[in-house]
């Protein structure tokens, strides 16, 4: 599809605001009839809806829901069956984390468990951003053999795992099972030449599990969205824009980051400065 769109690209002076208000939707309240947006008091985006374009987009396919990630490479052009990018390379570039090729990177969630195990809160009560720094110091002199490792937090009971060293896979599957009452599953290899990486994800989770296993709620860690860094058409040289992001959350900040847009600094903007950064 990009291949397409480039050629018919033409130079000109136009200036385009795409405004995302991710998780907005709603649906009718029972008591009203009416939802969120139905309810509320909106002259500004009621102004932006009559001066602007509004429209449908089907960002994957017929009867698919995307996640953050794939709902926004759909809306900037990009094809999320064709351009799939783990959650985890998305979190680090948010945070400003120098990853290069060969990195793997996950998405990691504290999380708290009962004394048999078995998840009670995946987001650990949504702890608060200090908490997580200081967990993840503690986690951050874990040794795995034959790679660097590194724990960055992201925001609240977030935070980012990457590995760096030679042959490593991101080909590995999730260790959150969705739901609560389950114990976290063990990461398996998805390909032959991700059993050692995933070995190697295997003795961190242990490790982690027993440095933090004292904590009232963030005692144990899950991880998704396992990815290496992929290479990605950038969008100023497909479409012929000087695109600049302006986002508060992390993920976003990264998405626009990997696809060659310039993220502007906003007072909302949260970073973490922490070990391994501008490495």
């Amino acid at each position: 599809m990009l291949d397409f769109v480039a050629p018919l690209v033409i130079d000109n002076t136009t200036k385009i605001v795409l405004l995302s208000l991710d998780g907005l939707g709603g649906l009718a309240r029972p008591e009203t009839g009416r939802s969120e947006l139905e309810t509320a008091r909106i002259p500004n985006l009621s102004a932006l809806a009559t001066d602007g374009v509004c429209g449908l987009l089907r960002h994957v396919a017929p009867g698919i829901t995307p996640g953050s990630g794939p709902g926004h490479l759909g809306l900037f052009g990009y094809d999320p069956m064709v351009f799939q990018v783990g959650r985890g390379v998305l979190e680090a570039l948010g945070i400003e984390f120098a990853l290069r090729a060969g990195d793997v990177a996950a998405r990691g969630n504290f999380c708290t468990v009962d004394r048999q195990g078995l998840i009670t809160d995946r987001r650990a009560g949504r702890i608060a951003t200090e908490v997580c720094v200081r967990l993840t110091d503690r986690l951050r002199d874990i040794r795995l053999p034959g790679v660097e490792l590194f724990v960055e937090p992201v925001k609240e009971h977030r935070f980012v795992l990457v590995l760096r060293g030679p042959g490593l896979s991101g080909r590995l599957s999730e260790t959150d099972p969705q739901a609560i009452g389950k114990p976290p599953l063990p990461v398996r290899a998805l390909e032959p030449a991700a059993e050692r990486t995933a070995e190697l994800v295997n003795t961190f989770i242990r490790e982690a599990r027993g440095r933090i296993a004292d904590e009232p709620a963030a005692n144990m860690v899950l991880l998704r969205g396992f990815d290496l860094l992929p290479d990605m058409p950038r969008f100023p040289e497909v479409f012929r824009l000087r695109a600049a992001a302006i986002a508060a959350y992390p993920m976003y900040r990264g998405l626009a980051r990997l696809v060659g847009m310039d993220v502007l600094k906003t007072g909302g903007t949260f970073k973490v400065q922490g070990h391994g950064q501008g490495r």
